[in-house]
């Protein structure tokens, strides 16, 4: 219970709780059963682009190309249905198409030796041009209801699409804490030269921590498509900050090494649901003003908590020294 009650994913999911029943007391139409499942249900992409996310910030890097890569994917899924392709062909069209643009990011990323924000930027950028000419520019519209449909199905008000991606969250859970693979990617982040030293495939890690991603962004493309019922040229755009940020509200530390999915996905529930608050609290404030200012909020604070934890260590260090020298000094005294 005392390691439940200090977890970082416990204060972040108290802080969505205690801001709910904020809401809640202004405007009480907000914990409504009904408008609480839906914005359950509506954070749905944004909990597999934040799980993914957590993959790599935890493995010590960051990725900015998550909302490209995941209207990619989209829009080549969506275009394929539109079209006739069996549903099963599109949806391995677009996980394979998340898999090989995480394997570039984590290639270009390990062995060109460039840094992963600049990176995943210029892979963004790259992927965004392929999206309109795949696309002519022009909207992928005209889905068919059956898939569309999808999205609306449900079991005790939670949907199909939630509970697949509350699995996913699960499964990334257990291959962090019981695998040894999937705790490489923290012992990696945290501190690279000892995870060199101890024999960790750090470059092995790390790409597969794009590829998984990827594989999250895709999923989210294909839910994304059945949700909206189109995409345009620029789905996506933008979340990534709202991935980032709700992994950084969910304790994942951009410093790498600590945080876990399910902070991430606690995260994103917070990021699905600020453009609801605002409606319910009658603010014109933008939500992605909103994330943005949290985001550095947050960052900003998890950098003043880190460097007190490295200033107490090292006094503790140091008092340590102190006395094992004075006690060692004791004992040669007559």
């Amino acid at each position: 219970m005392k390691k439940l009650l200090q977890a970082r994913e416990t204060s972040s999911f108290s802080f969505v709780i205690i801001l709910f029943v904020l809401v809640g007391l202004v405007n009480p139409g907000f914990l409504a059963p009904e408008n609480l499942l839906l914005t359950l249900n509506s954070s749905v992409v944004f909990t597999l682009l934040a799980a993914g996310t957590a993959f790599i910030i935890i493995s010590g890097e960051i990725d900015v190309s998550i909302g490209a890569v995941m209207g990619l994917c989209a829009a080549i899924s969506a275009s394929m249905i539109r079209d006739g392709a069996p549903w099963s062909i599109a949806v391995a069209a677009a996980l394979i198409t998340g898999i090989i643009c995480g394997t570039i990011n984590g290639i270009g990323l390990m062995f060109a030796k460039i840094p992963s924000i600049i990176m995943t930027l210029g892979t963004a950028g790259l992927i965004r041009g392929l999206i309109y000419v795949y696309t002519g520019g022009r909207w992928v519209e005209n889905i068919p209801d059956g898939y569309k449909a999808i999205s609306q199905e449900a079991f005790l008000g939670v949907s199909f699409f939630y509970w697949g991606a509350l699995a996913a969250v699960i499964a990334g859970i257990l291959l962090m804490t019981k695998a040894r693979q999937g705790r490489y990617f923290a012992a990696v982040g945290d501190n690279i030269a000892c995870a060199t030293l101890l024999g960790i495939p750090v470059r092995f890690t790390k790409i597969l921590a794009f590829v998984i991603a990827g594989t999250f962004y895709a999923v989210a493309g294909l839910m994304f498509v059945s949700r909206i019922g189109f995409v345009t040229p620029m789905a996506g755009s933008g979340y990534e900050m709202k991935a980032i940020a709700a992994c950084v509200l969910g304790g994942v530390s951009l410093s790498g090494g600590v945080g876990s999915l399910a902070g991430a996905a606690i995260g994103a529930l917070f990021m699905a649901s600020v453009g609801r608050i605002l409606v319910f609290l009658n603010s014109t404030a933008d939500d992605d003003v909103i994330t943005g200012v949290m985001l550095v909020v947050i960052v900003t604070a998890d950098a003043l908590l880190r460097q007190r934890s490295i200033e107490r260590a090292r006094r503790e260090r140091l008092l340590a020294r102190t006395n094992s020298s004075t006690g060692g000094n004791d004992a040669r005294q007559p």
